[in-house]
């Protein structure tokens, strides 16, 4: 028998849509907080119309994609109309009791209704209010919107990513996920877990102001500091690494092979199945920093010697020795793994209907209080009259 997970008790109201906002609430639900899903009548979350794909439809209720499943496990969905005074009402009463509130609005958006954080916490001082937004809650951006593509090109990201200036298919890309709402949200849910704790000594709530442009400029890590010891932009390489050689794809006979060599030692083995060790005692190769150095040479050569051999045959040369490497595999491949069926990765939910959900398991791992998948994405609305029937029995005791 396991023990309760670990947020069990903890209510989250969600006013939050779209991606950053849900996915911290979807980390907090996992962690066994009840999360209360607050949407607009009719329509819903934005993403429940953003397909395709969609999910198996039943007849008579409203298409929904797996955009918005990706996202929204574990959840209540109350369907709310924040512009009436009825709406206004109803959250105010979650807000009341629940513990954490998270909203993506724009800036003072929710003031006009008052469900700002000034006013929520007067009554309910103990309240952790997220406020996620594109830019910040001030600042000259602070009005714009923010959409994670935009997030992307202005913070930097796309600056990163693609091809080198020069070579075929050069120029600015995206990453193929919404990784700054991804990453918005994980900051997200740190800091509201970092309040709760705070919370514990001096009893009282905060109002947390997230970023998506702030996640985006402090996620880069080595590039963003790079940035600041040289005062030099870094430049887009591909596959390849700033300050790591090899480390990126090469040629194979029947494709192409991820190599990801992080010291010397990783380096002799490579070069030793790849039937040139001397490589390893060039003085233009015997170090990293060397290699970076000279890796407009060391890379051709290697591509060379690579592609004598099979992909997967050179890996499993490879990994006994040490090296780390690995053929690149899309989504279908991913899921048919037999790392991902050995770790659970993929799992299915079951609706009260009986309809099957699948979802993609949280990645973290308790060994004595674990994560739960207790509700399947909701329906729109599926909840409200229970939380509105529970709230009924509170005001009356």
């Amino acid at each position: 028998m396991t023990d309760a997970p670990p947020l069990d008790g903890l209510t989250v109201l969600d006013l939050s849509r779209v991606l950053a906002g849900p996915w911290a609430t979807q980390l907090l639900a996992d962690l066994g907080a009840t999360v209360i899903k607050v949407e607009r009548p009719d329509t819903g979350d934005d993403t429940r119309a953003w397909g395709p794909p969609w999910l198996p439809e039943r007849e008579g209720a409203l298409r929904e994609s797996s955009y918005f499943a990706s996202a929204n496990r574990n959840k209540r969905s109350v369907a709310v109309d924040l512009a009436s005074t009825e709406g206004q009402a109803v959250i105010r009463a979650l807000a009341a009791k629940a513990d954490v509130l998270v909203e993506n609005f724009k800036v003072g958006g929710l003031a006009a209704y008052g469900l700002d954080y000034a006013s929520l916490a007067a009554l309910n001082p103990a309240l952790v209010y997220c406020s996620i937004t594109g830019f910040g809650q001030e600042g000259p951006a602070a009005g714009r919107a923010g959409y994670d593509l935009l997030i992307q090109a202005t913070g930097g990201l796309m600056s990163l990513t693609g091809r080198a200036d020069g070579e075929p298919g050069a120029g600015p890309l995206k990453v193929g996920v919404a990784l700054v709402d991804v990453i918005t949200g994980l900051y997200a849910s740190n800091a509201i877990l970092a309040a709760l704790i705070e919370r514990n000594r001096s009893g009282r709530g905060q109002h947390l102001d997230v970023a998506l442009f702030d996640a985006q400029v402090a996620a880069l890590a080595n590039q963003s500091l790079a940035c600041l010891v040289t005062g030099h932009a870094p430049k887009r390489l591909g596959n390849a690494h700033p300050s790591i050689v090899p480390y990126e794809d090469f040629p194979a006979a029947d494709g192409r092979v991820v190599l990801a060599v992080g010291n010397d030692r990783q380096f002799r083995a490579l070069v030793g199945v790849l039937g040139d060790a001397g490589l390893a005692d060039d003085p233009r190769y015997a170090t990293n920093a060397a290699r970076v150095a000279h890796r407009d040479v060391l890379v051709p050569l290697l591509g060379a010697l690579t592609a004598r051999h099979r992909a997967e045959d050179l890996v499993a040369r490879l990994e006994p020795r040490g090296v780390p490497c690995g053929v690149i595999r899309d989504l279908a491949q991913v899921f048919a793994a037999p790392e991902v069926q050995a770790r659970g990765l993929a799992k299915t939910l079951t609706r009260a209907s009986g309809e099957t959900v699948p979802t993609v398991a949280c990645p973290l791992r308790f060994s004595r209080t674990p994560v739960v998948y207790r509700l399947a994405p909701p329906r729109l609305g599926e909840h409200t009259d229970a939380v509105l029937a529970s709230l009924r029995e509170t005001a009356v005791k």
